[in-house]
């Protein structure tokens, strides 16, 4: 089972293909806050909820000084395709590997119906401009989360 993260925990470095197969760090947003959430499948209902709810907040989000990355377990193609479908500007990104789900603490061991399953947890981690994390929020649910983040930033 992977570690959670705390605030005060560096953010681990990532550099991960995007849904055109475009390399997005991390480190590219140094100096910029960076909301990354973590989300089990592109292109199912929740996800896709979360994912227009963070589009639908981009600019917001953006004016206060927020950037915002979605990473999921899929692939480039079916990002390309998730994005398409349902109108994204959020930037997504595929972990195939898991590596980066695994160091942010969004891969494991979950109860999903009832059952203990190893999956993506539904997580978020607020990364401030220095990137330190500023909140880990893990087990989260896809709608009304977007609200909920907006409302406890204060924004």
């Amino acid at each position: 089972m992977s570690e959670r993260l705390t605030p005060g925990d560096t953010a681990p470095a990532f550099t991960l293909p995007d849904a055109d197969g475009k390399q997005v760090s991390l480190a590219d947003h140094k100096g910029r806050k960076v909301i990354v959430y973590f989300y089990p499948a592109a292109l199912t209902p929740g996800c896709t909820k979360q994912a227009c709810d963070f589009t639908d907040n981009l600019d917001f989000l953006a004016g206060h000084g927020y950037d915002v990355i979605g990473i999921s377990p899929d692939k480039p193609e079916k990002l390309a395709k998730f994005r398409e479908k349902e109108n994204l500007s959020v930037t997504l990104l595929g972990d195939p590997d898991k590596e980066v789900l695994t160091s942010y603490g969004a891969f494991g061991e979950k109860k999903l119906y009832g059952k203990t399953v190893t999956g993506v947890i539904r997580s978020t981690v607020i990364i401030d401009e220095d990137g330190k994390v500023e909140r880990a929020l893990y087990n989260v649910k896809a709608t009304g989360h977007v609200a909920k983040v907006i409302k406890d930033l204060g924004l």
